[in-house]
Parts: C-alpha cells; sequence; structure tokens
C-alpha cells in the first residue's frame, strides 16, 4: 500500500502546485503547466493503485506496462498510425472539410440549398458511424479509402453548419457599408463575411479533428487489412494483450489532441483580431 500512498502524496502535491500556478502565474506557462502536472499525477496515481491493489493486467495494466508495451511494438505502432490516421484520418478530414467549406459558400448563395441541404444534414450528421461503416467498406474496400470515406461523413456536415452559421454572422451594418461601395458579392465574401465567419469554421475544425480520430479507428471494426490501430486494438482484445489495447489508445489520444493543437494553433494565427484570442492577465 506504500505505493498508493506515495501517489496519493503526489497528487496532493500536484494539486497545491496547479492552485498556486493559477494565482501567480501568468502567460502560457499558466496554461500549459496545470494539465501537465494533472495528467503527471493521473498516471501516478493509477501506477499506485494498480500496484497496491494487485489488479491484473487483463483487467487494468499499469501505466509502465504500458510504456513497456509502447517501447517494445514501435515498429507496429507506427505502421499502424499511418495506416489509420495519416491514409484514413487526414485524408479523409481533409477532402471533407474542404467540401463543407465550397458547398456553405454555395448554400449561402441559394436559399433553396439553405432550406433543403441543411436539414438533410442534420439528418445524416445523426446517422450511427456503426451503421454507415459497413456500407463505406462494401463501397469503397478494406483499404483506407473506406475509411477515409466514413471520415468524410462525420466531419463534412458539422463543419457545414458552422461555416454556414459563420457567413450569416456578418455585422448588417458592416455588409451594408460594403453595398454602399458596390463590392460585389465576392468582395464581400473574402473581404467581410469569411474574416468574420473565420471563429465558426475554426470551431467546426477543431470539432472534426476528434471526429476524423474516432471515425477512422472505429471503421477498422468493420474490415481492414492486416495493419491499423482498429483491427490492432480488435486483435489485441480477442488475445487479451490489454497493454497493446492500452499503447494504441495512447497513440490515438495523443494523435487527437496534436491534431487538434496544430488546428487551435492555425486559428490563433488568424484571428488574432478575435476576443476570443485575448491573452488574459
Amino acid at each position: 500500500m506504500s505505493g498508493l500512498w506515495l501517489a496519493i502524496v503526489f497528487w496532493i502535491a500536484a494539486w497545491g502546485a496547479n492552485v498556486w500556478i493559477a494565482r501567480r502565474a501568468r502567460g502560457r506557462l499558466a496554461g500549459m503547466v496545470p494539465p501537465v502536472l494533472f495528467g503527471l499525477a493521473v498516471l501516478v496515481l493509477w501506477e499506485g493503485a494498480v500496484r497496491a491493489f494487485a489488479v491484473p493486467e487483463v483487467i487494468l495494466p499499469a501505466p509502465s506496462v504500458v510504456v513497456a508495451a509502447i517501447g517494445a511494438n514501435l515498429g507496429t505502432l507506427w505502421g499502424d498510425f499511418v495506416q489509420t490516421i495519416v491514409k484514413g484520418a487526414f485524408s479523409g478530414y481533409a477532402m471533407g472539410c474542404g467540401a463543407a467549406l465550397v458547398v456553405a459558400v454555395l448554400v449561402d448563395r441559394s436559399p433553396v440549398l439553405t432550406r433543403g441541404l441543411l436539414p438533410v444534414g442534420n439528418f445524416v450528421a445523426a446517422l450511427p458511424i456503426v451503421g454507415v461503416a459497413p456500407i463505406m467498406v462494401t463501397w469503397f474496400g478494406f483499404g483506407w479509402q473506406s475509411k477515409a470515406a466514413v471520415v468524410f461523413a462525420m466531419v463534412f456536415f458539422p463543419v457545414l453548419v458552422n461555416a454556414v452559421a459563420g457567413l450569416t454572422a456578418a455585422d448588417r451594418m458592416h455588409r451594408d457599408l460594403m453595398r454602399t461601395y458596390a463590392a460585389g458579392y465576392w468582395t464581400t465574401l473574402f473581404k467581410l463575411r469569411l474574416p468574420s465567419a473565420a471563429p465558426f469554421i475554426f470551431n467546426g475544425l477543431k470539432i472534426a479533428t476528434t471526429l476524423a480520430v474516432i471515425g477512422a479507428i472505429v471503421a477498422e471494426f468493420f474490415g481492414s487489412p492486416t495493419r491499423g490501430m482498429g483491427f490492432r486494438i480488435s486483435t489485441a482484445v480477442g488475445s487479451l494483450a490489454l497493454p497493446m489495447v492500452w499503447a494504441q489508445i495512447f497513440v490515438a489520444a495523443l494523435a487527437g489532441t496534436l491534431f487538434y493543437g496544430f488546428v487551435a494553433m492555425i486559428e490563433r494565427r488568424v484571428t488574432f483580431w478575435h476576443p476570443s484570442q485575448r491573452v488574459r492577465g
């Protein structure tokens, strides 16, 4: 039980450090250190609890066991990452978000599409992935193309809805001013409405990052070649290799976090003028 008590002491110390940083630190330090300390505290508490109560590895492996599994299977993890995230998630994300932005402009130009497509989009967005994935595998085969198609379907409508909402968010007075200067639709779009819609668009793009990773992994449960994160999780669960399952989960979580952070970094660069990007303190 000594390991558990040490973990609890570390948790309390990390909590106190977070409170101190929140009260005194400013800038990036206050934003980066607390989540790192909190994550380390969770891992230490997890390690201590598993060892103190002798939890079997097939139920919950300790973080140290998961790290050892990652180190012993780097080649396999990298191959699965490329197959699922790079080929499936990233390609489907790029195509789905790009198509959503183009269609958003078309919807903005056509009242018929506004009244007809968006309700259909809400219906399609509500379809369960476990129903869509087998259909996409049947249509596009067992390769990464079917996973990209699933990701395309998952990210398209969230980005579309946010982009359409953003295009209508421009201030009416500003639009009237552009019309007074005889600005056409495309001039108004690029110089007023798209900048005003940028926070909405990036909100949709950030939501789509996690959907892309989840969609690509879940789609592999319904058919994939002999590699891929979803395939590896399925086979590892069948053989009770739980450390490998948690290793894949860690890689997926890290990829999703970095993907989200990359989009958020671009958002800060593009929408630096927006009040939501102002640093407090």
